[in-house]
């Protein structure tokens, strides 16, 4: 008997990815920390992409409990504010773990910052092994360092990893040249290069992250997360997105 979901199925245009998504993604409705149905909507999202046979790995962001830069604005000392996100986004991944383990995914947590107890520290051959093995790896921790957000991190660890792209997941579906939520006449773009975002200022990820996306010619996709099987959408050429290369 014939596998008709593989013959309906385009082949991804990826084999494998990085998911970036912010903490805020996690919050759902409310104004603070973890939003269960939510993180169970978005584990349902990567298995999804993770049935078609894509290797992923994913960085989350720690705003949704605690972000270094507000911290920092609000008179704590920066490094410590950066050190205590860095924390927060260990308990996102740790959250996002268990949840696509419920879905029967094999998934590993990496963290930059050492805590055997509750996750692995980073050794990039480790990390390469899992995603062979077809397990979801969660980098945790940033890069460990103070001053570089989870966008920068997302970045280096794809690269590390061999990542056909970074897709950074949203609530809009695409890069605008202005914000489509207070602005009616904002317009998407299709693509976009590296250097018309930094000119522009627009906000896909920080400047840094976009430098090193273009040194290393790792393409950057911009898409809805909010929009239900949007992220396997993509993966199949389909749906709307941006994408930032060139």
């Amino acid at each position: 008997m014939q596998d008709t979901a593989t013959q309906s199925d385009p082949r991804p245009t990826h084999s494998r990815v990085m998911l970036k998504i912010s903490g805020e993604a996690l919050m759902g409705d409310q104004g603070f920390g973890l939003h269960p149905p939510t993180v169970e909507r978005i584990a349902r999202e990567v298995k999804s992409v993770h049935d078609l046979g894509v290797e992923i790995c994913m960085v989350i962001g720690g705003g949704n409990i605690f972000r270094g830069l507000q911290g920092s604005a609000q008179g704590m000392e920066r490094t410590t504010a950066d050190y205590m996100g860095m924390l927060a986004t260990v308990m996102n991944a740790l959250a996002m773990q268990g949840a696509l383990e419920t879905l029967g995914l094999h998934t590993r947590v990496i963290s930059a910052i050492p805590m055997d107890q509750v996750c692995e520290p980073y050794i990039r051959r480790r990390a390469v092994r899992h995603l062979e093995k077809k397990r979801v790896v969660i980098f945790a921790a940033g890069t460990g360092n103070p001053y570089f957000t989870t966008d920068t991190a997302a970045t280096l660890r794809a690269s590390e990893m061999s990542c056909e792209a970074i897709f950074k997941g949203t609530k809009v579906d695409g890069v605008y040249d202005k914000d489509p939520m207070k602005h009616d006449d904002a317009v998407r773009y299709d693509s976009i290069t590296y250097d018309e975002v930094l000119q522009k200022h627009l906000k896909v990820m920080d400047a840094s992250a976009i430098a090193l996306a273009r040194e290393n010619q790792l393409p950057i996709i911009v898409f809805s997360l909010d929009e239900p099987g949007g992220f396997r959408s993509i993966l199949r050429g389909e749906g709307t997105s941006t994408r930032v290369e060139g």
